[in-house]
């Protein structure tokens, strides 16, 4: 699974210097950071909406797929345009796997 993320990481990288007419993700880069985050907050709310309606139809169940990948891209693109990478979140997701979500919690708070 990681290696989809290692590549899509290295296309979304190639992508800033790439002509704005030629790539939707270089026309984000272009718009910058607030652009980028306004669409993951959009992907966010269709995500939450899609999971929301969710009742078990194939229909449904791909809504909330293509809603997900939809904001999974869309995070990528903006860890990339901060020069941050896929891996280190699986890095810090890695370090929580085996820690209670209420210890990890407490120890955020520290």
């Amino acid at each position: 699974m990681s290696e989809v993320l290692s590549e899509l990481a290295k296309v979304l990288e190639q992508r800033k210097s790439a002509a704005t007419d030629s790539s939707y993700v270089a026309s984000l880069y272009a718009k910058g950071l607030n652009k980028i985050l306004e669409k993951v907050g959009e992907e966010a709310n269709e995500t939450i909406l899609a999971a929301k309606d969710y009742r078990g139809p194939t229909e449904a169940k791909n809504q909330v797929i293509s809603e997900t990948a939809d904001l999974w891209f869309h995070t990528l693109v903006m860890l990339s345009y901060l020069d941050l990478h896929p891996e280190q979140v699986l890095e810090e997701l890695e370090k929580r796997f085996n820690m209670s979500g209420l210890v990890e919690k407490a120890s955020r708070q520290n």
